[in-house]
Formats: C-alpha cells, structure tokens, sequence
C-alpha cells in the first residue's frame, strides 16, 4: 500500500530528496505516485508535520 500525504503538508520539501524511489513531487501540495512509492516508510519518517501515512 503506497504512502498518501495529506492536508497537514506545509511543502517543507523533507520528503523528497529521502525518498529512494523518487516517488514524491512538488505541486501546490506534495503527491506520491503510487506505482512507484516502495512503501518504505522513508517519508513519513523525516515528515515535520506528520501528514505522510500509509494509504488505504
């Protein structure tokens, strides 16, 4: 189940360069894509806000 970012994200940027899959970009909010998140948990890990969880 891939990792979702929710509203909590202030678009600080942690996620992105942990990431090993290179599953995040930036819009106006942060999206992972889902084919290629490996469901690590990197993410949610270094997330300040907490708003990375694991999808449903």
């Amino acid at each position: 189940m891939a990792y979702v970012i929710g509203d909590d994200c202030v678009a600080c940027g942690s996620c992105i360069g942990e990431c090993p899959a290179g599953a995040i970009s930036e819009g106006e909010k942060y999206v992972i894509d889902p084919d290629a998140c490996m469901d690590c948990g990197t993410c949610a890990d270094v997330c300040p806000s907490g708003a990375i969880a694991p999808g449903e």
